[in-house]
């Protein structure tokens, strides 16, 4: 309402010959129109002698002109009641944007509200479950120790019942010898005598062992997760990588016992077929350094696999820590000759190759003037060094073997499948030591590479 009042005002105040607040306001006489001084000072000048008003037409002289004080006065009013107004709906629309921005963080809060809702009900879901798995895997478990008990308890009485029979069988012998009948029972006494004993019950123990090594193998795995601190969540927290993030469950215990009692598998329990390397006499046995790696990877196998986990150990702070899934070995070379192999077939994405100890923790593999690497991304294999790539006509490497030849200064890759076929061969000058490195593709990938042992011939 004030808007419009001031805006009529406003027209009011406002000279029709330059559209404006008026400067000076002056009034003709004889017509009662205004003007500002100057506008039609400059009108005059125009027409000469014979003036006409502006707005009615009627003609005027100079001397007709008055000028208007009371007008003056409220256009300097009016001037200020319009900036005011400005600066009041100026004010209005912050306060507009500011209710929007509050109704915006209600309507995030609603949806994070929301989203936590449903993560409540999936855990509490799954913890049911969880609980209600377990008590199946104990009864059955303990029904299964229960049978065995029952098992024995039987045998126990059986071979009882045939000792009583045996002993019953014996006092009658003795008391039919104590009458004299010597002879004619001594034989039956001999043969009697050789299975009074009768045979020892033991439990299967194999069956035993196997249960509660399943067991106790299951609840370490419920120690390592709930070891994990729950409070160390993302700074933002995606709902989404929650639902499609696998559900843990606990465990077929039972599936288990078949193979509890076996000796534990190696890393590598099926290792590819070995392939008669011509640098296998300088195998190099490297491992997985435990400050060179990203804090997503985590490093299995005595160190020579490396895996992306859902749930990595925490590594202790180092400023050499990679910020990109990357990681490198322990062991450095300065001269000589140097090799090793490298199990890629389990990863979807991956780069093989050497570094210089001084590699940034956010600078890739072949990306820098000290690294090179084979690389496979995207279906295609290429060689990376000062990021520039050379892509090779090879396909998919499932084992790459890497020899590093310091007195001739180069580099090569093999591919080692029922053969060893030559990649690539990079020229290298060197002043520092290199270590191998290795790139792994994204995070959001369950992929692992192995470093395979080799023995020296």
């Amino acid at each position: 309402m004030a808007a419009n009042l001031v805006k009529n005002l406003q027209e009011e105040v406002t000279c029709s010959l330059c559209l404006d607040y008026f400067q000076d306001p002056v009034i003709i006489i004889k017509c009662s129109h205004s003007f500002c001084r100057d506008c039609i000072g400059k009108h005059y000048k125009e027409v000469g002698t014979d003036v006409k008003c502006p707005h009615c037409m009627q003609i005027f002289q100079r001397k007709d002109l008055m000028a208007i004080r009371q007008l003056a006065n409220m256009v300097e009013i009016i001037r200020k009641m319009g900036r005011e107004t400005e600066e009041i709906s100026e004010i209005s629309r912050h306060i507009e944007m500011v209710k929007d921005a509050i109704r915006s963080r209600e309507k995030d809060m609603d949806e994070i509200n929301e989203n936590l809702s449903q993560i409540k009900g999936v855990i509490t879901e799954d913890f049911g479950a969880m609980k209600e798995r377990l008590a199946q895997e104990e009864g059955e478990i303990l029904r299964i120790i229960a049978q065995e008990q029952q098992t024995a308890q039987q045998k126990t009485e059986e071979i009882i019942g045939q000792l009583t029979s045996k002993l019953n069988k014996l006092a009658e012998i003795k008391t039919q010898m104590e009458r004299g009948a010597h002879n004619s029972l001594l034989k039956q006494l001999n043969v009697e005598g050789e299975v009074c004993a009768g045979p020892r019950v033991t439990l299967n123990d194999d069956k035993i062992v196997a249960v509660t090594s399943a067991v106790e193998q299951f609840r370490k795995q419920l120690e390592s997760i709930l070891e994990r601190d729950p409070r160390q969540l993302p700074s933002e927290f995606d709902s989404a990588k929650y639902q499609a993030a696998p559900k843990v469950q606990p465990g077929d215990l039972l599936a288990e016992i078949s193979v509890a009692s076996s000796c534990p598998e190696p890393a590598d329990s099926s290792p590819d077929p070995v392939i008669s390397s011509q640098f296998a006499p300088w195998a190099e046995n490297v491992t997985f350094d435990l400050e060179r790696i990203h804090h997503q990877l985590e490093v299995k196998a005595e160190n020579r696999k490396v895996i992306v986990s859902l749930y990595p150990p925490r590594y202790k702070d180092s400023p050499n820590r990679f910020r990109i899934s990357q990681v490198m070995c322990s062991q450095s070379f300065s001269s000589g000759f140097h090799y090793w192999e490298v199990i890629t077939k389990d990863s979807a994405g991956w780069a093989v190759g050497i570094a210089d100890r001084k590699i940034g923790s956010g600078e890739r593999l072949g990306r820098t003037e000290l690294s090179w690497c084979v690389e496979w991304t995207n279906g295609q294999l290429s060689a990376w060094h000062r990021n520039q790539k050379t892509p090779l006509k090879e396909g998919r490497p499932m084992r790459v073997g890497v020899f590093l030849n310091l007195p001739d200064k180069n580099l090569s890759f093999y591919s080692l499948a029922k053969e060893e076929t030559h990649l690539h061969t990079f020229e290298i000058n060197i002043l520092e030591p290199v270590y191998p490195a290795f790139w792994m593709y994204g995070l959001d990938e369950n992929g692992s590479l192995s470093i395979n042992h080799i023995k020296k011939e």
